[in-house]
């Protein structure tokens, strides 16, 4: 490894040494999470190799994407499915013994894990997604795994429950995800900041590359799904007409637009490169308050992009404050560039005026018409 080069343990080990009285706990279980992310790294590699067969694992929930990925809910049982499987029982095997966690929760899992009785059970709690973007598999695009750590109660000898995970996501511990592209790289934070580590596989270890990732205030960019702007409300189509109207619109400058149809790729491009992701409230059937589950989606995502120096909302209220209501709770999600949400936060606050940006008008000057009734 070159000399200067960071792994993991050795960031978590400086860690501890500046805070004398850690016992160490945290530190290894977040090396056992990255562990099982190596393991599941190799499996979605392998791809469909893996996915021709391995059948779907036991306890796991018949509906994937049932709890609300930012994906489809009706795609077919195919690699991908079978692969968000085996993920989960990877993250489930490699956690669960270690003796710092009491229960898991997965967007995988209709009902919260409780580590078994012949382990011995820890101090934290452990949310996930062991899969996000999973669809994304049978075209080779980017996934990648969602986590977050909460404290478990403080109950003595009481057993876990799910109400221990209703927690917001201002008493997260630690939170963090794993992108699985052409590169895998670990993005976590723990309060202090946000740090990037890439898996060197000649060391099978992950090493430090991106130390405190910002995210500027100021964007010209965006990712949405474009194809349920129908469904959108007032304050997010005001918001993506003007971007798109471009110099000629009122925001006066021109801007880019992608989706990936990944919450970890969109996010890592927004920590790199700035920009903006929108999976907002919408009326698409069957109608629900949001698409995002809020306990390992996105508060961790919300978690990582404040410290990093966005923002993120649901568009009424600050992510990290929504108190959950139940373990698959599901939320709008909004962040990216401060400046650039505070906006939208902004045009949900003003009154509804009746007026939506006449789209037909992108190439020539910008108006707003009225709605019609």
């Amino acid at each position: 490894m070159p000399e200067g080069l960071k792994t993991l343990t050795r960031y978590t080990i400086e860690e501890e040494h500046r805070h004398p009285g850690s016992s160490g706990e945290f530190s290894a279980l977040l090396n056992v999470v990255a562990t099982a992310t190596k393991i599941i790294a190799n499996q979605v590699t392998r791809g469909a190799i893996v996915g021709s067969h391995r059948g779907t694992a036991a306890g796991v929930a018949d509906g994937v994407g049932e709890h609300g990925a930012a994906e489809p809910d009706d795609l077919p049982p195919t690699v991908h499915r079978k692969l968000d499987a085996i993920a989960n029982d990877v993250m489930v095997s490699e956690t669960q013994w270690t003796g710092h966690l009491a229960a898991l929760l997965s967007e995988q899992m209709s009902s919260i894990h409780p580590v078994p009785d012949a382990h011995r059970r820890g101090k934290y709690l452990l949310a996930f997604d062991p899969l996000d973007g999973s669809s994304n598999i049978d075209v080779n695009l980017p996934v990648g795994t969602i986590f977050s750590v909460l404290r478990a109660s403080e109950r003595e000898h009481a057993a876990p429950t799910a109400d221990d995970f209703l927690q917001p996501g201002v008493r997260q511990v630690c939170a963090g995800f794993t992108l699985y592209g052409p590169a895998t790289m670990l993005v976590i934070t723990t309060g202090s900041g946000v740090d990037g580590f890439t898996l060197d596989r000649e060391i099978g270890a992950f090493v430090l590359t991106h130390p405190r990732m910002r995210i500027p205030e100021d964007t010209s960019g965006f990712a949405i799904n474009a194809a349920n702007e129908r469904f959108w409300e007032r304050p997010v189509r005001r918001y993506v007409h003007e971007c798109l109207a471009g110099v000629e619109g009122p925001r006066g400058r021109d801007f880019n637009m992608r989706w990936v149809a990944s919450l970890v790729a969109d996010t890592f491009h927004i920590l790199t490169r700035g920009g903006m992701y929108l999976y907002p409230h919408d009326n698409r059937p069957p109608v629900r308050p949001g698409r995002v589950s809020l306990i390992y989606g996105a508060n961790p995502i919300a978690f990582i992009v404040e410290q990093a120096g966005g923002w993120a909302t649901t568009g009424g209220e600050r992510v990290l404050e929504v108190p959950p209501e139940h373990v698959h709770h599901q939320v709008p999600l909004i962040f990216g560039s401060r400046n650039e949400v505070e906006r939208i936060e902004r045009y949900h606050s003003e009154p509804d005026d009746g007026h939506v940006f006449d789209s037909s008008l992108f190439g020539s000057r910008s108006l707003f018409r009225p709605a019609p009734h």
